[in-house]
Order: C-alpha cells, then sequence, then structure tokens
C-alpha cells in the first residue's frame, strides 16, 4: 500500500503512479531539461505535434534522446495521415485521409496505406498513433470530422477502422480509434465547446458503436475519449469523466481491455468546466488511463501541477489509489508491447508501400461533367476558408503548386473572406478550388457569383462533399492533402506527375 499523509510527503511510488499516466506536449524541437528530468523519474508518457517535428532524421533524434531518459516512454503522436499529418506537417501528407480511403472503399489498400504510415512512424521511434478517426460522419455541418472520417456508412467505416488497425499495428505501432463514443453527429467543435450527441442508446448502436465494436475486434490497444456529452449513456457527465461509459459501456459491453486516453484536456470544452488538472483526475477516476494534454497548455508547471493533483486526490479518496494503479499499468503494458515490437525486423520493403498514398488518392478522385483536359494554362482561384484546430495552418494544401509544374504559366490567387475577387480573363481556364464550400456562406456566394459569369470552370472541392456539385465541371478529391492535390492536378493537365509525393 502508498503511505499516506500530506502531499508534501507522499511517497515516491505514489508520484510514480502519478508519472505513468501523463502524456503531455512540450515547445521545441529537442527534449528541454524539465522534460528530461520527468521523464527521468518515470513520466510514462510524451505527445509529440507538428511544433516539435521538422524532418525524419531530427525526428529520430528527438525520440531517441526522450527514450534516453526513460527506455519505456510512449511517445505518440496523431498521424491520421490525411488533411492532420504530423511527420508531414510541413509538405502535406503524401498520402490521402479516410474519406478518400473510403470513396474507394478497397481495404486491403487502406491497410497497405496504413502499414506504410506505421513504417513511417516506427522508424521514427513513435509507439502509440492518436488514429485512426472511427467517427461516422452524420452530420454534413460537423466542423471537426469531416475528411477525417471514412463516410456516413456505419459497416464501411467498421471495415476500413479493422483494415486501418490492422495495417498499422502490423508495423509495430500501436492504433488508438477516435473520438469515444462518436463525434460525427455533432455540429460542435470539442476544441471549443462541449457537443452533445442526442441519439437514444439504440441509435448509438447502431451508428457510432459498429467501427469500436469492429476496431476491438481487430485488436486495437488503444481508444482515445471524445469530449461529448451523451445523455443516453450519461446526462450529466461528459464521456472522458463518465464512469458509466467508459467502463459500462467501452469496457463492460464492448469488451475493451486496451489503454483508454484521454483526448486534449486542456480543450476548452472540459477545461473552461473543470479545470485541467480537475478534468484529468475525473478522467482517471472515471476509467481512463492516459491523460493527454498538449495544445496551449504544455510544460513543466502545468505537468507538475497534474501530478500533484492526481497525487492529492488519492490522498483525499476522490482518487481511488487502485484505480490509479490499474490505469499506470496498462500505460506500462502499452509500453512493454511496444517494445516487443521494436525487436521485430520488418519484412516489407517500404519503398513497395510508398506508391500506395498516390495510387489511393488518384483512385478516390470523382468527376461530373466534361471539359477535362485542360488545353492551356489556367488561372488557379483557391478561396481559404477556415479549418479546424487539428489541422495544422502550415500545412500546404491545394491544386495550383502541382498543376503549375504540369502545365507552366499556371497562375494562382489566393483568397480569404475579405478579400475581393479579381478580374477572371474570359480566354483561359478557370479553376476554382474549395474546401468545405458548403460550410461557408461566403465560399458559396463567391462561388456562384464566378459561375455566373464562368460557367466553364471547373470546379475542384477538396474537403467533405455538400449536397450538390456546382460548376459544369466538377472534381472531388476527398481530401486536401499533398497526395489529393497531386492527384487532381494530373487529371486537370491529362498526365501523371514525374515527380510523386513521398515521405519526407
Amino acid at each position: 500500500m502508498i503511505v499516506r499523509g500530506g502531499l508534501s510527503g507522499a511517497s515516491p511510488e505514489l508520484a510514480g503512479l502519478a508519472d505513468a499516466v501523463l502524456q503531455p506536449g512540450f515547445v521545441g524541437v529537442e527534449v528541454p531539461d524539465w522534460l528530461r528530468r520527468r521523464l527521468g523519474e518515470g513520466l510514462g508518457g510524451v505527445a509529440l505535434y507538428s511544433r516539435n517535428l521538422v524532418d525524419s532524421a531530427q525526428v529520430r533524434a528527438l525520440t531517441a534522446a526522450l527514450r534516453a531518459e526513460n527506455p519505456d516512454v510512449v511517445i505518440a503522436t496523431d498521424e491520421e495521415a490525411g488533411d492532420v499529418t504530423r511527420l508531414e506537417a510541413l509538405t502535406g501528407s503524401s498520402r490521402p485521409g479516410n474519406l478518400a480511403l473510403g470513396a474507394v472503399d478497397d481495404p486491403e489498400l487502406t491497410e497497405l496505406v496504413a502499414r506504410g504510415v506505421g513504417r513511417d512512424m516506427a522508424d521514427a521511434g513513435i509507439t502509440l498513433n492518436y488514429a485512426p478517426v472511427v467517427d461516422v460522419n452524420s452530420d454534413l455541418d460537423n466542423p471537426v470530422v469531416g475528411t477525417r472520417a471514412f463516410g456516413a456508412d456505419p459497416w464501411l467505416v467498421a471495415r476500413h477502422a479493422r483494415a486501418w488497425v490492422t495495417g498499422l499495428q502490423s508495423a509495430g505501432v500501436a492504433a488508438c480509434a477516435k473520438h469515444f463514443p462518436g463525434h460525427g453527429a455533432t455540429a460542435v467543435d470539442s476544441h471549443n465547446d462541449l457537443p452533445t450527441v442526442s441519439y437514444s442508446a439504440e441509435e448509438l448502436a447502431a451508428t457510432t458503436l459498429p467501427p469500436y465494436r469492429t476496431a476491438i475486434e481487430a485488436g486495437v490497444r488503444a481508444v482515445m475519449t471524445g469530449h461529448l456529452l451523451v445523455p443516453a449513456y450519461d446526462p450529466d457527465f461528459p464521456a472522458t469523466m463518465s464512469s458509466r461509459i467508459l467502463v459500462g459501456l467501452l469496457r463492460e459491453e464492448l469488451g475493451f481491455d486496451g489503454l483508454i486516453v484521454t483526448d486534449g484536456v486542456e480543450m476548452p470544452s472540459v477545461a473552461e468546466r473543470y479545470g485541467v488538472t480537475g478534468a484529468a483526475v475525473r478522467a482517471l477516476a472515471a476509467g481512463a488511463d492516459a491523460v493527454c494534454v498538449g495544445g496551449e497548455r504544455k510544460g513543466a508547471g502545468v505537468v507538475g501541477f497534474m501530478r500533484n493533483a492526481i497525487m492529492a486526490a488519492v490522498i483525499d479518496g476522490t482518487l481511488p489509489e487502485e484505480r490509479l494503479a490499474e490505469a499506470a499499468s496498462r500505460v506500462r503494458r502499452l509500453a512493454a508491447w511496444s517494445a516487443e515490437q521494436r525487436q521485430v525486423a520488418w519484412a516489407t520493403d517500404q519503398a513497395a508501400l510508398t506508391p500506395a498514398g498516390l495510387t489511393a488518392a488518384r483512385r478516390a478522385v470523382r468527376v461530373r461533367g466534361e471539359g477535362l483536359p485542360l488545353t492551356s494554362a489556367p488561372q488557379v482561384i483557391e478561396f481559404v476558408s477556415e479549418t479546424n484546430i487539428a489541422i495544422d495552418r502550415a500545412t500546404p494544401w491545394g491544386v495550383a503548386t502541382p498543376l503549375a509544374a504540369l502545365l507552366p504559366g499556371t497562375t494562382t490567387v489566393r483568397l480569404g473572406a475579405e478579400d475581393q475577387v479579381p478580374p477572371v480573363p474570359d480566354g483561359r481556364p478557370l479553376v476554382i478550388v474549395v474546401r468545405d464550400a458548403h460550410r461557408h456562406a461566403w465560399v458559396s456566394a463567391r462561388l456562384d457569383a464566378l459561375l455566373s459569369r464562368r460557367p466553364d470552370a471547373v470546379v475542384v472541392e477538396m474537403g467533405l462533399p455538400g449536397p450538390g456539385t456546382p460548376g459544369g465541371t466538377h472534381i472531388t478529391t476527398h481530401g486536401a492533402t499533398s497526395a489529393c492535390g497531386q492527384a487532381a492536378a494530373e487529371l486537370l493537365a491529362g498526365r501523371p506527375s514525374l515527380t510523386p509525393t513521398g515521405p519526407r
């Protein structure tokens, strides 16, 4: 038993348990001194974000430095390999995301793409991927899921969840299905506020839960909670802090025995209600095993406060000691699995996996109308609409850059909501590139105005397709990754690129 007493006299064993369940982020591309010290004291995990990652060599050096301080540390990131990418945040992903894979609907191809993701991550020294997203796209107005989901059919999502989990974990990297019990049927971004899922228990069983059941059957090593209020199961607490959902539904009904990790507890949807430390303690008490804290709340101070709050909760009885010990044991079990996987010599040639991303992106493109390929270099107008916070603002997207490489003389202009559309010459082809046009009234209005003057324009939708397909010729890429942009450019130009995208 851990010796009780004042917090200042808390035992090293208690401090070790509190450290084991934390997965904080940090600033910089090298390991800061505070993090080295905490790892040496037994910090169980670290979450990496694009702010920490530059290129393959730097990432390998970074993860080696982390592991030098604690060989058993769980090193995590959310490499969804779509619009949300961390390893390729500066270049755009060389693979399509989930929506494109769902549009192709070839689970073997999805597994191959995910295996390539896993190989990249394993080579980089990363052991836990906060992916795949297995939410079901039930609401077209959802501001946070969109192209991150495989689709709107629960069983399509389920079969690709199985394939993605299988492919990733075959490379020795733990998969993490998210955002439990399902973020697709919401019109609120949980990064900003607390969404409510209004489905009944029967509706949840038929729509949001099948992908989780399938991922669990496939052996997924982790599940990430969603900051979602689900009154059908718990009218009082978000899923992240609900034992009815984490224990009653996920553990007991669905039979999951792996690691439950929270979404970032610094997110306003929970932090503004409970505080960062309060959210962490409540999540652990409810059944979560690891606490992710990243975003804008990173550094020695926050991590220290969280450890102290966890120890204080054990001492005052808010968080049962046995619950914390159980959580820490699951973190260590995942770390042990990862260590075993690192000893495996991978037989798959990474070079054989690289083309799968572009192949999938090409197969995901859909075209309605005629007029392709273009006969001369076009004017490209790209409307830059707001994306959710999970997508790095520095990640490039669009069609103009790869198209200019195929059709020299292509010109482009990028416009925001406040920018005026410049005059468009009648003698050149016009390509209009949008992202989730149906979700942004200003984009739809500008698009309609342009099409009224140039009905021959080609419209390229790189986000979640809306209910209509405006324009005489309409291209849907099902994502805005570099691979998706290249696939669209090849279609516009009528020939493949000679320099396909690939991992850095």
